[in-house]
């Protein structure tokens, strides 16, 4: 019996030192490529908390590389847009700054920033995946399933973004770019602007990698050349990004990183609804605010999200065994729009304005021992993970619509991944959660339809929810030979997302008797990849149960959407080609098909957790070195499963027609300077997203983009 460190132990170390010593960047890309043959393109770090190929993962990941992030970027910034398109199993984007609806395999993702959650599970906003500027970003790595391998919020999940490294060159790299987006369906007051820059670099042992951007659109127009609905809205919205990571290397062995990342987002148009309904059958759309009042209420977004965190690395903290140690701060205020809904005219409120504010300190301690018995290598991946969260849903006039809850979360887990023969891969691992959370005594908010239809405001005794969940997951994958590698695994996720949503719209008179329970989602997946010369390929399918999914009941009489906690079934299949067809050109294709019912009542889940089906294409091609043309192809099929009541269309329950987007990336490089050309929505396609004709609220049915120009130019040196 050997404890010596295996081959792929070696590669795996020297992938990790290639991701976290940018000073060792340049001998890491030598020695681990040379040892065992492995590219970092197929590396990940997020599905067991420690750098691993992807090949010896028994579940579905998709990856988004740097190169494809820049050539999306191209069209658009927006990452809703970027993970819509390139993520199998992920519901289309809405075209806003929301991604309600914009589910992973039927549930909520948990976003984060280098394994820092930026999703408020407490009262889940859906706001986590516009959190950071698409520029600060290397890659983008996504494990489908529910997972609790970073705790509570990943019934889906988890959306990672992996944060730019530092260049291991002693010189300073520093990129510029600018460019602008404009309608080209009515130019008039469309343009806008984008600008950013980084540089990095290492120094001896110092590392550092400092980029800001700065983008600010123009108003957004549809198909028909009118103004797209600001519920969520990007017309003349404004973003900035801070990103700073600064390192500093011991030795080979030890090292220590800082990461700031600052985020705002905000809308502030003077512009306004003219709202319509899918059951009316009109758009909504803004026109300019002529009334000469001033506009009702604050600029809706993010309104300046904070990121801190400390990082340690040991590689050899004692024999075979690595230690991270990493403790992160954040600081988020999400506001939302205006809404007439949150009016009470007896005390004065034509209407409210609600933010959601979360403050999070956590500090999690990681272990990793790799070890090999002759042809068994065998990896532990352990550790404890502390977090306090302290969320609330207020609004901005005083009133209080979800109360201040503040949990701790104290948890130990441990992973396993055993390698035989360096074909078969078997993972195992558990996770058991204590969850503290308490609440003061607080009173729901009084909402009124209109000034005779109100909310019965409910006087709600506070207490303390305690919750303790074990949760275990289990993989296999057999790496046949390059054409055939099936897998299979079981995994659980514990979810208490959207407590605040259950506390705001509680209709008993104790915290203890509303249904806080934690749902635990049981997944199964089973699948195959391989290649076959140029082909590469993964079919998956999957289906997730829970006994206390969280749906919506419309109640007619207030015109309040209840929560309702029910047990959910999931079920889907994705699959997913890519061909070389020559050195200079590649395509992809991509289907989806996902479906999910209350299995209490035999009835269909809606379409604020179930999306339409989704195919995607692509062709990258490269007609001479300097140049490159991409085309991408978004086609969403038809969801009808719901009949109206009364007439009409209730909740999120309207029915969802096709829709064909086409958009074109180009850029030509010149020396050290690129030119770039995007258009999204080439062809003009007159349509209303998925979650615009699902969802019958008032003002949510806007039109998608008609076609936009964004003009780009970036140098480096």
């Amino acid at each position: 019996m050997s404890f010596s460190l295996s081959k792929t132990a070696i590669a795996t170390r020297c992938a990790l030192l290639c991701l976290a010593l940018p000073s060792l960047s340049a001998l890491a890309d030598d020695n681990a490529r040379s040892t065992a043959d492995i590219s970092m393109e197929r590396m990940i770090i997020t599905g067991s908390r420690s750098v691993e190929r992807i090949d010896e993962v028994p579940s579905s990941v998709t990856l988004i590389d740097n190169k494809m992030l820049k050539q999306d970027m191209l069209i658009s910034s927006e990452l809703q847009n970027i993970l819509a398109f390139r993520v199998p199993g992920m519901a289309p984007s809405s075209g806003t700054s929301s991604n309600s609806g914009q589910t992973l395999r039927g549930r909520k993702a948990l976003i984060m920033i280098d394994g820092v959650p930026q999703s408020t599970p407490l009262r889940n906003g859906q706001l986590g995946i516009r959190s950071i500027d698409a520029g600060a970003i290397e890659r983008i790595e996504v494990i489908k399933g529910a997972t609790s391998i970073y705790g509570n919020g990943a019934s889906g999940g988890i959306i990672n973004y992996i944060t730019k490294k530092a260049s291991s060159d002693d010189k300073a790299r520093i990129q510029l770019g600018a460019s602008s987006k404009f309608s080209a369906v009515k130019f008039e007051d469309t343009p806008g602007y984008r600008f950013d820059a980084s540089i990095d670099g290492t120094v001896d042992k110092f590392s550092y990698v400092l980029s800001g951007a700065i983008e600010e659109t123009g108003l957004q127009r549809d198909s028909e050349g009118d103004v797209i609905g600001l519920k969520y809205g990007l017309s003349e919205s404004k973003s900035k990004n801070l990103f700073t990571k600064l390192g500093y290397a011991f030795d080979e062995e030890k090292y220590l990183q800082l990461t700031y990342n600052y985020f705002d987002a905000q809308q502030e148009a003077d512009y306004v609804d003219v709202v319509g309904s899918v059951n009316s059958g009109v758009k909504t759309y803004a026109i300019k605010n002529a009334s000469g009042a001033p506009k009702l209420g604050v600029p809706q977004g993010p309104r300046g999200n904070h990121n801190l965190m400390l990082k340690y690395i040991d590689e050899e903290f004692f024999s075979n065994t690595q230690l991270t140690v990493d403790g992160y701060a954040q600081v988020i205020e999400n506001m939302f729009f205006y809404s007439t809904s949150l009016s009470n005219p007896s005390e004065g409120y034509a209407g409210g304005q609600s933010l959601i504010k979360s403050d999070k300190k956590g500090l999690r301690v990681n272990f990793n021992t790799q070890v090999d018995w002759d042809d068994i290598e065998v990896s532990f991946i352990y550790g404890l993970d502390a977090l306090n969260d302290i969320s609330s849903q207020p609004l901005d006039d005083g009133r209080i619509w979800v109360p201040e809850m503040d949990m701790t979360n104290l948890a130990a887990y441990l992973q396993t991944k055993i390698v035989i023969d360096g074909d078969w891969i078997v993972k195992a691992g558990i996770r058991q959660d204590s969850v503290d959370l308490s609440v003061d005594d607080y009173p729901t908010l009084k909402v009124c339809k209109s000034a005779d239809t109100c909310s019965v405001p409910m006087d709600v005794k506070g207490g303390d929810i305690d919750y303790d969940t074990t949760t275990f997951n289990v993989g296999i994958r057999y790496n046949m030979n390059e054409y055939f590698s099936p897998f299979m695994s079981f995994s659980q996720g514990s979810d208490i997302s959207d407590l605040g949503r259950l506390l705001r719209t509680a209709t008993v008179d104790d915290i203890s008797l509303i249904r806080t329970e934690a749902s635990i989602v049981d997944n199964y997946e089973l699948g195959l990849s391989g290649q076959f010369a140029d082909l590469t390929y993964e079919v998956a399918a999957y289906r997730s149960n829970s006994d206390l999914g969280t749906g919506s009941k419309y109640i007619a009489e207030t015109g309040v959407y209840m929560p309702v906690r029910e047990p959910q079934k999931i079920w889907g299949y994705e699959a997913q080609l890519n061909y070389q067809i020559q050195d200079n050109l590649t395509t992809s294709v991509s289907y989806s098909w996902i479906e999910g019912k209350n299995t209490d009542k035999d009835t269909y889940l809606d379409g604020k957790t179930i999306s339409a089906p989704k195919f995607t294409a692509t062709l990258d091609w490269q007609p001479i070195e300097q140049a490159r043309i991409g085309l991408n192809y978004l086609y969403v099929g038809d969801r009808k499963r719901f009949e109206p009541v009364d007439g009409k269309y209730v909740g999120t329950q309207g029915p969802v027609s096709s829709y064909n987007i086409v958009n074109l990336s180009s850029s030509y490089q010149i020396d050290s300077w690129q030119l770039s050309l995007g258009i999204e929505n080439l062809l003009n396609e007159d349509y209303y997203s998925a979650r615009s004709q699902a969802y019958t609220y008032s003002g949510y049915n806007t039109k998608g983009l008609g076609t936009t120009v964004n003009l780009g130019v970036k140098t480096s040196f």
